[in-house]
């Protein structure tokens, strides 16, 4: 068992963040190493590695078991296998091997099964209407007796479950079973004792009675509903509330013969394609120990094709194909009603049936009948179709008034007046449909008087070649640059008319012009692949006297700009000078003891020493930067080389010595300045910060001659983090020197001392290793109930 854990210790320890594995890939690696004989410890480290979890392992285990369940099911005495696999969802999916047709009919999408589904038709009664004249009460209705006149009371009584109300002086009253009017009159009667006259219509008093509360009552549903069961419903609910509360007739319910029992008799029988296709309903009540039964369909038909509500439908004994073409809403436009397909299940051979329109109202229908309803040809009988150079190209009728190709021109609106005349292509269709082409002069008569058939096709040219007339395109120191139209004899200015007009910064002394080289005639690869002219211009126009330069298709002007065109170009200098502030550099290699001579010298309290430049990084630095990243990422450096390069600012600064610039102007010291650059001449500052890896960062006094371990030991000292060999100072005018050796001139007023943090290398804690290992046990327990239940 030690031995055992050590191991798995020895496998954990190299555990990297891998992604994890998918369902699909856990099952194929544990059947596979199962089968090798690696053992369940093994496996379990070995997927913990690989990025699976416990929780995923747990699951897989679950599916599999549901699986293995449902592996062997009987539905409607149909045995059907299940096999598992893993889809590229990885989830565990069952998949029927037999019983598909029973399968296929689950998926079917029949006529009306999903009327008692919505939520928007629940078919509850209205309880807000008056009382039915045929409503017989029960026990739970509440009935409510009003007497007016010369006496005047008001009776609210519940009809026990005796069938009786009481009232005080008369006892027991028993109304069960009566109507609303049977009830009343007979009230009238037992009430007379108490209210004189209320027998009579015409007497001193009136008595009448009306329902209150209504009773609940309890029916049973069975058979093919979704919830078969004991159902509590108001006694105004009629069959359609009773299935709606069930969820519904399910997949093998009938929605033909929903039979209703009442003491054991048939009471009716409801058909719900009455109420679907007919509006018509079975209006009849509930009555409490009703049931309401659903047996299977027997017989459920397939309709496709060229009718208005193609799918499934449930079909009676002695119904016809053209009851069932009355139920899919009849033909839509286009069917092909001589040839209606039926196909048959035989149990045997199946058989195939075709019938037109006249035979469909005396062919009875069986289960699983398939019917197909053709549509037509898309082929036509009477169309010719015109193209090219015609002001209503399209198609159009023959046979009227358009018999030859002159007629099938006049009603297309005429030819336009660049048409081809000499030479018009008639597409024709032949007997064996092949085609053929014919060769027309629109100019003769005859040509014009051929007669039209079917499917010609008439295609009148142009009367000269189109040729390819490419944009213009105009680039560089123009308002608008792009791409315009081409327009026949635009020369240059037009061109940078429409452009908006040259810039200030155009050059007017070199204008170019490239070409294409089109030359249909070549039998040879070019050499040459473009043509360019020059130009200057004056005023818009080429100089030199020289004609208008036309452009042609595709062209393309270069408008450059010009060589002594300069925008002022800035910088700054702050600090410890006469004039401090911005700048303007006069020419291309200022350099900076030019820039202090012109800020009118040093004050007398100018550092000259910690003076610095700060400047602004170029486009094509930032260009270098980033392909440093991207070299440093194929090499497996991102952690390091590109971060540190991510986090370089945009300005950055540079070292200079300005004592030895001013003593020698135009010298390699004295730095060439770049707009944006920014010289700044401090103060004379004599502390000295010291930062990183020390006991506790300081800012002390400088002190001439001390060498860098005063100054460290000031701060108290190296921490134990620090790396000694790799500390460097940084000094006030942006150079850097490596912190070593026992030079008493190392250290400068202003400087910082700089100790760097060694790196650290994480290693796992013996608590890390402890609980690596405990979750490798733990994975192999779970591998060996997976391993059993995938064994199966």
């Amino acid at each position: 068992m030690v031995k055992n854990i050590l191991f798995l210790v020895l496998l954990l320890i190299p555990v990297c963040l891998c992604a994890q594995m998918s369902d699909s890939q856990v099952i194929d690696y544990i059947k596979s190493e199962h089968t090798k004989g690696t053992s369940e410890q093994v496996i379990g480290a070995t997927l913990l590695q690989k990025g699976a979890t416990q929780a995923q392992l747990e699951r897989i285990k679950s599916q599999v078991e549901q699986a293995n369940q449902a592996n062997t099911t009987n539905i409607g005495g149909t045995t059907t296998q299940s096999v598992i696999r893993a889809s590229q969802a990885d989830e565990v999916v069952v998949r029927n091997v037999e019983g598909d047709a029973f399968t296929d009919m689950l998926r079917r999408d029949i006529f009306g099964k999903n009327i008692f589904n919505r939520k928007n038709v629940t078919f509850a009664p209205d309880v807000n209407i008056p009382t039915p004249v045929d409503y017989k009460l029960g026990p739970g209705d509440e009935v409510v007796i009003e007497i007016w006149g010369a006496s005047q009371a008001s009776i609210r009584k519940v009809i026990s479950p005796e069938g009786t109300i009481s009232i005080e002086s008369l006892g027991p009253i028993s109304l069960s079973g009566m109507t609303i009017n049977e009830a009343n009159n007979f009230l009238k009667g037992k009430l007379s004792s108490l209210y004189s006259g209320v027998d009579d219509s015409y007497g001193p008093s009136q008595i009448k009675l009306t329902l209150g509360q209504i009773r609940t009552i309890q029916i049973n549903i069975i058979g093919e509903v979704a919830v078969p069961g004991t159902y509590s419903i108001s006694s105004l609910s009629n069959i359609y509330h009773a299935l709606y509360l069930a969820g519904g007739i399910n997949d093998i319910g009938s929605l033909r013969e929903i039979n209703l029992f009442r003491k054991n008799k048939k009471i009716t029988s409801v058909d719900v394609y009455d109420f679907l296709l007919y509006g018509q309903t079975d209006d009849t009540r509930l009555y409490d120990g009703d049931v309401i039964n659903i047996p299977p369909y027997k017989s459920l038909v397939n309709i496709t094709g060229q009718v208005k509500r193609p799918m499934y439908y449930e079909m009676v004994e002695g119904e016809t194909v053209q009851d069932l073409i009355n139920y899919a809403g009849g033909f839509v436009g286009g069917a092909y009603t001589d040839k209606i397909t039926l196909s048959r299940k035989t149990g045997g051979y199946d058989k195939i049936f075709t019938l037109n329109a006249n035979e469909t109202s005396g062919f009875n229908l069986t289960d699983g009948d398939v019917i197909t309803i053709g549509g037509g040809l898309n082929l036509y009988e009477n169309r010719v179709q015109i193209e090219g150079k015609i002001f209503r190209p399209g198609y159009f009728e023959i046979g009227k008034d358009i018999i030859t190709v002159k007629d099938l021109i006049e009603r297309a609106g005429g030819l336009k007046e660049d048409a081809f005349l000499d030479r018009a292509i008639l597409t024709r269709q032949k007997d064996d449909l092949t085609f053929e082409t014919l060769t027309l002069n629109l100019n003769d008569i005859k040509s014009q008087n051929i007669v039209l058939q079917k499917n010609d096709v008439l295609s009148i040219a142009a009367n000269k070649v189109e040729t390819d007339l490419g944009n213009f395109a105009i680039y560089g120191m123009v308002a608008n640059p792009g791409s315009y139209r081409f327009a026949e004899n635009t020369t240059i200015k037009d061109l940078i008319l429409k452009a908006g007009g040259l810039l200030s910064s155009a050059s007017t002394a070199k204008v170019d012009v490239s070409r294409r080289i089109i030359d249909p005639n070549s039998t040879t690869n070019a050499t040459i692949i473009a043509e360019t002219f020059s130009f200057p211009l004056e005023n818009g126009l080429i100089a030199d006297g020289k004609e208008e330069f036309v452009l042609e298709p595709y062209d393309q002007v270069y408008i450059r700009k010009s060589p002594g065109y300069q925008t002022q170009r800035n910088v700054s200098i702050e600090g410890e000078v006469l004039f401090p502030g911005g700048y303007t550099l006069k020419e291309k290699e200022q350099r900076i003891s030019d820039l202090v001579k012109e800020a009118g010298g040093l004050s007398n309290s100018a550092y000259i020493e910690g003076a610095k430049l700060i400047r602004r990084q170029s486009r094509d630095e930032l260009a270098r930067q980033r392909e440093s990243i991207a070299l440093a990422k194929r090499g497996g450096l991102e952690d390091t080389i590109s971060t540190k390069l991510m986090d370089t600012d945009v300005l950055y600064p540079i070292g200079i010595e300005l004592n030895k610039a001013l003593e020698k102007p135009m010298s390699e010291y004295d730095l060439v300045l770049k707009p944006g650059d920014n010289l700044i001449i401090p103060e004379f500052d004599n502390t000295i910060k010291i930062n990183g890896a020390v006991m506790y960062p300081n800012t002390v006094l400088f002190e001439e001659g001390k060498k860098v371990k005063h100054y460290i030991e000031q701060a108290g000292g190296y921490s134990e983090v620090a790396e000694k060999k790799r500390a460097y100072i940084i000094y006030m005018n942006g150079t850097v020197a490596k912190a070593k050796g026992g030079s008493k001139d190392l250290v400068k007023p202003g400087c910082e001392i700089i100790i760097p943090v060694k790196e650290q290398k994480e290693r796992m804690s013996t608590g890390e290793i402890i609980s690596l290992s405990s979750a490798a046990v733990s994975m192999a327990s779970v591998v060996a109930l997976l391993i059993n239940a995938l064994t199966k």
